[in-house]
């Protein structure tokens, strides 16, 4: 086992450091310095909480202001819709058809969400994208005719939900180097009950769980540059990852510009984010999206009663955008353990930073004091990378190829199992922990997962410890 030396020292953490032995036969021995204020994933927005509810605390540097925001939005956060007309005329208007009634309930706990635990059982914190072969005018995937951009799997009373979609898993087997086995389950899904016709015959789909919402303005402040500073499409450094930024469209300022939120990078901003999740998954109308989501085969859909022109007014979508923005990362345990720190070194040494950018320095904004002029420890750099067929979902979205997905922070998700109760990772919640969250990655990830795999026991708990403490 690689031997991990320690040297705690107040030094800001540039890389791993390789020393030669002094033989030949000795192997080289990465050192690892533990970072200033390396606890503070957040910066100056990091929370101390390891509770049930870590995720859904504000930050702590709040302004009064935007403190009154943060919880006037957190109200419509987690208010439950109501179908029109009703008589509280300011919730009303969701659906009729739809994936949830309120936003928490796919992001519970402002937490990650996870596929069915049963064969059969109804989707609560995730849903299918829809597309067909092909894209619009502006660059954006065509939605399925008869029902458009993602399965509806809800519907008010008096309306038919558009389907469902049920998950069987197979198992996969395979070994470590040190001969330990393990298994990952392959899905497969199925769509039945579906109310509006048959699908097409070349219909595309992607099962997404619901992501975790906390630190999202965070990673709102970084700046554009930095983010293409980490691209190289050619694979220029010949590290066999290669990175590229999506491009989606802005319905507000009607133009094209560099996407960091989703799955697929699809969305460009917060508030496109919030408008499209309120239109999508519970039917109602926002500024920027301002029809029904209803395809031309849903009449019924189409001739329901509203609850206002637009039923989230732009207040409203403010609002949740500020709350969203304002929740707090949580802050590291245990990063100065020597287990943790042994694990630290294995993931660099593994390139796995290639992709999970540790840092970002963040810059001053003027109008959001908040979130500029700090360091803050996502782990992504918010580019798209290709991660194998084994990963593939086969359907583009804007520039993103079905390969291709964007690299999700990592900050916070040793606490996932605390809040959420699951520890499934991955777009698809197919990963039933870490170790197999790591050993489904391909294309740009398989020499980081060739890296785990050759690791013995001891090295690949240093490095789960190390994901754990995030």
């Amino acid at each position: 086992m690689k031997k991990i030396l320690l040297y705690f020292s107040s030094l800001i953490f540039i890389g791993v450091l390789l020393f030669s032995a002094c033989s030949e036969d000795k192997e080289i021995e990465p050192v690892v310095l533990l970072e200033e204020n390396e606890e503070l994933s957040g910066g100056d927005m990091t929370v101390f909480d390891i509770s049930l509810e870590a995720f859904n605390k504000p930050a702590p540097n709040l302004s009064i202001e935007s403190f009154n925001n943060f919880q006037v939005g957190n109200s419509f956060f987690r208010t439950v819709w109501v179908p029109a007309p009703a008589s509280t005329t300011a919730r009303d208007g969701v659906g009729p058809l739809m994936n949830a009634m309120s936003c928490t309930g796919c992001h519970i706990r402002d937490g990650r969400g996870n596929p069915p635990t049963t064969f059969g059982a109804p989707l609560v914190s995730m849903l299918f994208r829809l597309s067909i072969p092909g894209s619009n005018a502006n660059n954006s995937p065509i939605g399925e005719p008869n029902y458009g951009g993602q399965l509806q799997t809800k519907a008010v009373l008096g309306y038919k939900p558009e389907g469902s979609a049920s998950i069987q898993y197979t198992e996969q087997e395979g070994k470590f180097t040190d001969g330990t086995t393990y298994s990952l389950r392959v899905p497969n899904y199925k769509f039945t009950d579906l109310n509006y016709g048959d699908l097409a015959s070349n219909v595309l789909f992607s099962p997404r769980v619901a992501p975790a919402v906390f630190g999202l303005g965070l990673l709102e402040s970084i700046s554009e540059e930095a983010i293409l500073a980490q691209a190289d499409e050619s694979d220029v450094d010949k590290d066999g990852v290669s990175g590229k930024p999506n491009y989606v469209w802005d319905f507000t300022e009607n133009k094209r510009v560099l996407g960091r939120f989703g799955w697929k990078a699809n969305q460009p901003n917060l508030r496109q984010q919030n408008a499209g999740a309120f239109n999508g998954d519970m039917g109602l109308t926002t500024p920027i999206f301002s029809d029904p989501d209803c395809t031309d085969s849903q009449l019924d859909c189409q001739n329901s009663p509203n609850g206002g022109e637009p039923e989230i007014t732009s207040e409203m979508l403010d609002f949740v955008t500020s709350y969203v923005k304002s929740l707090g990362v949580p802050a590291r345990r245990n990063w100065d353990d020597e287990q943790v720190l042994e694990g630290k070194g294995l993931f660099l040494e593994a390139n796995c930073q290639a992709c999970h950018t540790p840092k970002y320095e963040l810059s001053s904004i003027d109008d959001l004091p908040e979130y500029g002029t700090q360091t803050i420890r996502p782990f992504t750099d918010l580019l798209l990378h290709d991660m194998g067929e084994g990963l593939s979902d086969k359907r583009p979205d804007f520039e993103a190829t079905g390969n291709e997905w964007r690299t999700p922070p990592l900050w916070g998700i040793g606490l996932v199992e605390t809040v959420n109760n699951h520890t499934n990772f991955l777009h698809d919640g197919r990963a039933r922990n870490l170790t197999e969250a790591i050993l489904w990655h391909g294309g740009e990830g398989e020499n980081s997962k060739q890296a785990f795999l050759q690791m013995n026991e001891s090295e690949r708990k240093a490095v789960l410890a190390f994901l754990e403490s995030l």
